[in-house]
Order: C-alpha cells, then sequence, then structure tokens
C-alpha cells in the first residue's frame, strides 16, 4: 500500500489490485478450495549439501495424497517460448517436495491473475532428476564464480531499466570491490 499517503497512489493502487481480483476470480472459486497449506517455507538439501528452499504460495492434497502446487502471478502470461523460465521456480518447490515428502506434485499450476490465465504443467520423477542435476550445477558455476570473482555482466533489453549502469562494465562503468568475506567459501 502507498505509505506515503498521496491519494493518487493510493487509488491506483487499488484499482490495479482489484484488477488482480478480478482476475483470480475469473479463474477460480475459492469457496470450493481448501488448501493444505499456504505461504509455507519448504526446504530440502540436495546433493548432500546444498540447502535449497523457498516459500509456496499455496499446496493443495488431493484425498488420494496428489499434490498441487499453486503459485499466483501478478504480471501477464508469458508466451509460449519462455513459459520453461516461468515453470523453472515450480520445479523447484516440486524438487523439495519429492525429497522432503517423497511425492512428485501431480499438478504445477502458475496463476496469472492479470490475464486470468492458468498454466499447469506436470512433472515426473525423471524430470526432477535432471532438474536437480540442473540446480546444483548452477550452485557449483556460482561457487566457482565467487571463487574467481567472476561476474559476467548479460546485457538484454531489460539493461534499459536498470538502475545500476554506472556499475556495469557494459555501460562503461566499474564494478565496486568485491567483498573479502565473500571470497571465502562457506563451509557448511
Amino acid at each position: 500500500f502507498p505509505a506515503d499517503g498521496d491519494p493518487a497512489a493510493r487509488a491506483e493502487f487499488l484499482r490495479s489490485a482489484a484488477a488482480l481480483l478480478e482476475g483470480y476470480f475469473a479463474v477460480e472459486d475459492p469457496r470450493r478450495l481448501e488448501p493444505a497449506e499456504r505461504e509455507s517455507l519448504i526446504s530440502a538439501v540436495v546433493d548432500d549439501e546444498l540447502l535449497i528452499r523457498g516459500y509456496l504460495d499455496r499446496l493443495d492434497v488431493a484425498p488420494d495424497g496428489a499434490l498441487r502446487v499453486v503459485d499466483y502471478k501478478t504480471g501477464g502470461a508469458p508466451r509460449e517460448a519462455f513459459e520453461a523460465r516461468a515453470l523453472f521456480q515450480l520445479k523447484f518447490y516440486a524438487l523439495v517436495l519429492w525429497r522432503t515428502r517423497g511425492v512428485v506434485p501431480r499438478v504445477l499450476r502458475l496463476l496469472y491473475l492479470r490475464d486470468a490465465e492458468i498454466c499447469d504443467y506436470t512433472p515426473d520423477a525423471d524430470e526432477l532428476v535432471r532438474f536437480e542435476r540442473t540446480v546444483v550445477a548452477l550452485w557449483r558455476a556460482i561457487e566457482q564464480a565467487i571463487e574467481q570473482q567472476d561476474f559476467r555482466p548479460r546485457p538484454s533489453r531489460l539493461c534499459d531499466w536498470c538502475n545500476h549502469q554506472a556499475l556495469c562494465p557494459s555501460f562503461g562503468g566499474t564494478p565496486p570491490p568485491f567483498p573479502a568475506a565473500a571470497a571465502t567459501p562457506d563451509p557448511r
């Protein structure tokens, strides 16, 4: 909620929230839902060393024990070419649930409130094994980048909105010095 007390900002905030609620009610009837969990912190250790965790927006559990992970998005639904990127977060949650509860979620659901669209995806255990390898590889790449203090910029169209161009080599900027404590790997 706008904290500055500006009536115009408050009215715009409420208008945008009302539009998102309309999108929600267009795709779900909350009277027919009884979520098992909301805003739940979940975590697991993968590869015997990497702690992964996140907050589920909603977890539904069917009478037969099947799980449905629901994540609410306030933005618009991505084009088909970008759906895999949007599902990364939900696969992350699915991996944690599988590792901690021994159950592969039946449905991963992205609920796009602005567009009143639902994107459902059904993972399987083989896919989650591959995904786990991807997460571990990403973590190892991050550890290597920390050790080498090598974080290269990846310019994109999003750079137009970035507030850190003065620090970015892609824009002739100079990054701040690397923190000495960050260069020492976490002993876990």
